[in-house]
């Protein structure tokens, strides 16, 4: 079975900036739906894409066929999530009974692209999506451009901040279910006020993270847990303890993280 890692590259300014650029959106508004997606994060702990194994598209690209003994995972009605690194167990389980359609029925990364979305997208396939994903967080973000800017009407609303109508066309029409609208324009009107995500210092507490010295979040924030997690790695390196993030530090998680 695959195993789903890749570079697990986290954000970076070009990547953003391109995206945003390409969208004609500003930072808060696309800060919004990446928060609202993953809560402001593209990959696991482990650097394998965040997942979400939906059992009703399987059954429905599957028909039916495996619902009668696999409920947990093909069923006529969605459920059946176990959240994090566990969909993966899910999804391991459907691709051992049918491998596309499995891959078709999760949604990847930072916008949850589903992946029988990959063709329409311009992908090869929706392994070669996969693939795209597991590489960076830019590449997720270029999906989600990508799935933006095929739905006109979804393009015109996310610029123009028409928060119900990015929810119909990005989320379908049970949105309101989960506020999805609601909580858009919440995220959006927070970044506005308070600023947005500072990516270089994403991009370290995602590398603390993969190194086991857990900031307690991946939000461009520093906090209690990022500093602790810093002074850790710090002494772990035998560099000089600050309270901020400084570039030798930066330098020297950057290489640490990517086998430096």
């Amino acid at each position: 079975m695959d195993n789903f890692h890749g570079s697990a590259a986290p954000l970076s300014q070009n990547g953003f900036a391109k995206t945003m650029d390409a969208l004609r959106v500003d930072a808060p508004t696309l800060w919004a739906l990446i928060t609202v997606e993953t809560s402001g994060f593209g990959f696991l702990p482990d650097r394998r894409p965040k997942i979400l194994f939906e059992r009703h598209v399987f059954h429905r690209r599957t028909g039916g066929r495996f619902s009668a003994l696999h409920p947990d995972i093909s069923a006529p009605a969605a459920g059946g999530y176990l959240g994090g690194a566990a969909e993966y167990l899910r999804l391991e389980r459907a691709m051992r009974l049918d491998r596309q359609a499995a891959l078709d029925s999760a949604s990847w990364g930072l916008g949850q692209i589903m992946g029988y979305h990959a063709l329409r997208l311009g992908y090869p396939s929706t392994q070669a999506m996969v693939d795209s994903f597991e590489a960076s967080e830019d590449e997720q973000l270029a999906g989600v451009q990508r799935f933006i800017s095929a739905n006109p009407p979804l393009e015109k609303a996310f610029k123009y901040k028409q928060w119900s109508r990015v929810a119909f066309f990005y989320n379908g029409a049970g949105y309101t279910r989960n506020g999805y609208d609601r909580n858009l324009e919440h995220y959006h009107d927070s970044y506005t006020l308070a600023g947005t995500p500072d990516i270089r210092l994403r991009q370290a507490q995602a590398w603390l993270t993969y190194l086991g010295y857990k900031p307690r979040g991946i939000d461009g924030i520093i906090g209690p847990g990022t500093r602790a997690a810093l002074l850790a790695f710090q002494k772990a390196k035998g560099l000089p303890p600050t309270p901020e993030l400084d570039d030798l530090t930066f330098a020297q998680l950057a290489a640490a993280a990517n086998g430096g």
